[in-house]
């Protein structure tokens, strides 16, 4: 069994920013962010990080170009990644609860059809590590209901669930992800602007318990963001693209799937086509779809179009994705028609996942005394 050494942690001479108070996303963490970009090109390997998804249903082109793709990027360039499938996080979604299994493995697959190696990359579930989750007492007496509950991310979470309750594990989720970034000792997160405070309140666990318990020795790392700078796809409703909206373009999705989607998309009727974000979403969106799988501007597709209109649009985005999903969709199928070796992914990496925990754990009773 593989066990991983933390890392060495960032350079501080760059001031670190902590995402809060003045306002979350602010200059000051997209600054911070440029500064860490240019440590992971100077030293990859100084550098562990923690991200992931819930299993809840295929991902699709707002996942890859938003966050899947620069995973990969990272993965290539050196950085020890973790990905965790969140499995206990959906266990408040009782369609998704009922077909677990499947979830996660259609998860792991559209992971390694977009290249995550496993052999860079650990590649986990979260209910199978339970030395992670037994983080979760220690880190939960750290915080306090009202931080809890002043959690934009988990009002959101409440206010979109559609369930007649509201279930406690859904109101500590922003500790579980306390637990699982802190758990392998990443000190660096891709975010969203939208999970700063998910963050924040991890690096305040981490913060508290080491001042509680670390007797002078920093036990956990403070993570920091790396936010995104990923344009944002919309779906084929002009809306934000989502599994749950039925506007997705999934990734294992075929081309005849893909031309009707992109066919059915919602633009508008001045034919002459321009890309303009804020007058025109719709037809910007597909634009810019086009635009990242060709390696191009929007400007320039848009003018390659010129007034050709909708249709000469929805075909050209069309020829785009298709192409650009092609080997992607090659290597999804062929890693499906080998179960055993998907399902061997997840086991190898929840047995690295596991040696990782236990010593933290270890680590972690150790600082509280509670070692016997």
């Amino acid at each position: 069994m593989n066990t991983i050494t933390q890392p060495a942690g960032p350079n501080t001479d760059a001031p670190a920013v902590e995402p809060s108070a003045d306002a979350l996303g602010t200059t000051a963490a997209h600054v911070r962010s440029g500064a860490l970009e240019k440590q992971i090109l100077d030293d990859p390997s100084q550098f562990r990080v923690l991200t992931g998804d819930r299993p809840t249903g295929r991902l699709h082109l707002g996942h890859y170009f938003g966050t899947l793709h620069n995973r990969v990027r990272l993965q290539n360039l050196g950085v020890e990644m973790f990905v965790i499938v969140a499995d206990y996080q959906v266990l408040t979604d009782r369609d998704v609860a009922d077909n677990l299994t499947e979830h996660v493995e259609e998860l792991v697959l559209d992971h390694l059809a977009i290249g995550v190696d496993p052999a860079r990359s650990t590649i986990f579930t979260h209910s199978a590590v339970p030395a992670l989750n037994q983080l979760l007492l220690p880190f939960l007496s750290l915080v306090s209901v009202p931080e809890l509950s002043r959690n934009p991310t988990v009002k959101d979470e409440i206010a979109h669930s559609r369930q007649s309750s509201v279930s406690g594990l859904m109101f500590t989720y922003p500790v579980h992800q306390a637990a699982d970034i802190l758990f392998c000792k990443a000190n660096l997160v891709p975010v969203g602007q939208d999970q700063l405070p998910h963050l924040q309140i991890t690096r305040t666990i981490a913060r508290r318990f080491n001042d509680r318990y670390g007797s002078g020795a920093t036990v956990f790392p403070q993570p920091e963001a790396l936010l995104s700078s990923a344009p944002l796809v919309l779906g084929t409703d002009g809306t934000k693209m989502s599994k749950s909206r039925g506007n997705a373009i999934n990734l294992a999705a075929d081309a005849d799937e893909t031309a009707r989607l992109i066919k059915g998309a919602k633009t508008d009727s001045e034919r002459h086509i321009t890309y303009d974000p804020v007058a025109r979403p719709e037809v910007s969106s597909l634009l810019l779809l086009a635009a990242l799988c060709e390696d191009r501007t929007p400007q320039q597709v848009a003018d390659d179009i010129g007034t050709a209109g909708a249709a000469a649009l929805k075909r050209t985005v069309t020829e785009a994705v298709n192409e650009y999903l092609a080997p992607i969709r090659a290597r999804r199928a062929e890693y499906a028609r080998d179960r055993a070796y998907v399902r061997r992914t997840l086991r190898e990496g929840n047995e690295r996942a596991r040696a990782v925990a236990e010593t933290t754990l270890s680590e972690v009773r150790a600082a509280m005394n509670s070692d016997y």
